[in-house]
């Protein structure tokens, strides 16, 4: 990144359901950051973020609107169900309104046999609904309780260099759109 600070990423962890598999996958997601030095990165787990569904404003919104306007990327980590992505990702993202826009945005996502891949396709519709920057590389974990050992690791090629590249490519973006958003505020 050639001496520039760091970029701020912040990874969203979408699935709020009692017994998730949510942190396994974004423990191991956000090993894969730390050892990325264009990032520095946090989560925001929704399990522990107290958003209203009803979009009512109030403090917890304002401090969740803070940290996404702070940010210069984001990671949605998502899980699938019946073939959709998590309700409390949807209210998160509709929570906010400008933090989120000419920010680039990737997927981690997992399930049974699409790996929450279908999550994916509907979320990329949303987030280009908000001006976001998805980028094309994405990680995806197919029968994912198979994919991890008892110690959160994986063995999983795909989604190691999967996770490796969709990071350069935040990179990229994510220092491309912050250099824009510093020359002139998005005209959104």
């Amino acid at each position: 990144m050639s001496g520039a600070a760091p970029l701020r990423l912040e990874v969203v962890v979408g699935s709020v359901r009692a017994g998730r598999f949510a942190p396994t996958v974004a423990d191991w997601f956000m090993r894969a950051v730390a050892a990325h030095p264009d990032f520095a990165a946090g989560t925001i787990d929704l399990a522990t973020t107290p958003l209203p569904l009803d979009l009512a404003e109030n403090d917890a919104v304002r401090a969740f609107r803070d940290r996404l306007a702070a940010a210069d990327a984001f990671v949605f980590v998502t899980s699938e169900y019946n073939h959709g992505y998590p309700a409390a990702l949807k209210t998160a993202i509709d929570s906010a309104k400008h933090e989120w826009r000419g920010k680039p945005v990737g997927f981690v996502s997992y399930g049974g046999v699409s790996g929450g891949l279908r999550a994916v396709e509907q979320l990329r519709q949303v987030v280009a609904e908000v001006h976001m920057v998805s980028v094309r590389e994405s990680v995806s974990f197919h029968r994912v309780k198979r994919q991890f050992d008892a110690a959160g690791e994986t063995a999983d090629g795909a989604a190691i260099d999967g996770a490796a590249r969709m990071l350069r490519q935040l990179s990229w973006w994510g220092r491309a759109l912050r250099a824009a958003r510093a020359a002139e505020p998005y005209p959104g």
